[in-house]
C-alpha cells in the first residue's frame, strides 16, 4: 500500500500535486535543491490548499495528510513507496535525477515520471528495476485538475500500472490508463492537434488571438467539458462528420515544425507569463488576477461537471 511518496522538483506543478496527495491522508516529501524553488512551492501550497478545502476535499478522519520539504534528495526518498520525478522535460536531467535515486530506494519503490509527452520506454531504461517504472501525468493545475493518465513502457509490470491507476481511484480522482507508449501519450496529443491549427490561423490572419480564444472557449470547449469527443461524434452524426472531413481534412494544418510566429517571439525573449509577455501582455497584478480568475472558473466548472443527475 501507498503510503509515503516523494516529489521530486518543485516546479510549477509539485506544489499542486503535493497539496492534493496530503489531502488524500498521504504523507508527502517535496524535494528540490534550490532554496529559493522550496520557499516559492511553500507559498504556492498554502494557495492550493485553499482551492481544495474550496472544492470541499478534506482528509481522511483516520489521519491526515502532511507535506514535508527539504533539499536533501536522500532525506526525500527515504521510506517511500512511490517517487514522483517532476523535472523538467530533458531526457538527460531526468536520467540523472534516476541515477541519483536508484541507490536510495527499495526494489520495491515505484517510481513515475510526471513527463508531459517523453515516452516511458525511453526514461525507463536509465533505472534500475524498470518494471516499477510508470508514467503519472498529471494535468495543470493538478490540485484542482481530476484526470491523470497513466503509461506503462515496454517494461512496465501490469501490476504497476493497476498500482498507480487503484492510488488514483483512492483519491477520488480519474486515471486514464494510456494502452501504447506514444509521445505526448493522449491529452498532449489532442491538444497539440488543436493548438497546431489555432496558431496557424492566427499566423495566417484569419483571426485574431483574442477571438480564437473565445471561439475555443464559449464553443468547442464549452460543448466538449460536457460531452466528450466520441459522444460528439454520435451527437453530431457520423455522417456528418464524414462529409465534412471529406473536404475539411485537406485543407488543416499539418506542418511538422512548429510556426515561425512561435519562434520568432521566443527568440524576442517573449515567452508568455512567466516573461511579462507572450502572445498577449502581462502585469504583476495581471499574472495574479488571471491566476485566481482561472482557479475560481475551474472550481465552479468541476463542481457542475460533478453534479448527479
Amino acid at each position: 500500500m501507498i503510503q509515503r511518496i516523494a516529489i521530486i522538483g518543485m516546479g510549477t506543478m509539485g506544489p499542486g500535486m503535493a497539496a492534493r496527495l496530503a489531502r488524500g491522508g498521504l504523507q508527502v516529501t517535496a524535494y528540490d535543491l534550490a532554496p529559493a524553488a522550496l520557499e516559492r512551492a511553500q507559498a504556492m501550497l498554502s494557495v492550493a490548499e485553499s482551492v481544495l478545502q474550496s472544492l470541499g476535499i478534506v482528509a481522511p478522519a483516520a489521519g491526515g495528510g502532511a507535506v514535508r520539504f527539504t533539499s536533501d534528495i536522500a532525506d526525500a526518498v527515504s521510506g517511500a513507496n512511490l517517487v514522483i520525478e517532476n523535472v523538467p522535460e530533458n531526457i538527460s536531467v531526468k536520467a540523472e535525477v534516476y541515477r541519483r535515486i536508484d541507490g536510495l530506494v527499495g526494489s520495491d519503490t515505484i517510481v513515475a515520471s510526471d513527463t508531459s509527452g517523453i515516452p516511458i520506454t525511453q526514461l525507463q531504461a536509465h533505472i534500475s528495476n524498470p518494471e516499477r517504472f510508470v508514467g503519472m501525468h498529471w494535468s495543470n493545475p493538478p490540485h484542482i485538475i481530476p484526470m491523470i493518465e497513466v503509461i506503462g513502457g515496454a517494461q512496465t509490470a501490469p501490476e504497476t500500472v493497476q498500482t498507480i491507476r487503484d492510488l488514483i481511484r483512492s483519491l477520488g480522482l480519474l486515471p486514464v490508463v494510456v494502452k501504447k507508449d506514444v509521445p505526448g501519450f493522449v491529452e498532449n496529443r489532442v491538444l497539440y492537434a488543436l493548438l497546431r491549427e489555432v496558431v496557424d490561423l492566427v499566423e495566417r490572419g484569419v483571426i485574431e488571438p483574442e477571438d480564437i480564444d473565445t471561439c475555443v472557449s464559449w464553443g468547442i470547449g464549452y460543448k466538449l467539458a460536457v460531452v466528450g469527443p466520441m459522444a460528439l461524434l454520435d451527437m453530431a452524426g457520423l455522417d456528418i462528420y464524414n462529409s465534412v472531413s471529406s473536404f475539411l481534412n485537406a485543407d488543416l494544418a499539418d506542418r511538422k515544425d512548429v510556426a515561425p510566429m512561435i519562434g520568432e517571439k521566443i527568440a524576442a525573449g517573449t515567452l508568455g507569463i512567466k516573461s511579462g509577455v507572450g502572445i498577449y501582455p502581462y502585469t504583476p497584478d495581471r499574472i495574479a488576477e488571471v491566476q485566481r480568475e482561472r482557479a475560481r472558473k475551474l472550481v465552479a466548472i468541476r463542481r457542475i461537471l460533478e453534479e448527479k443527475d
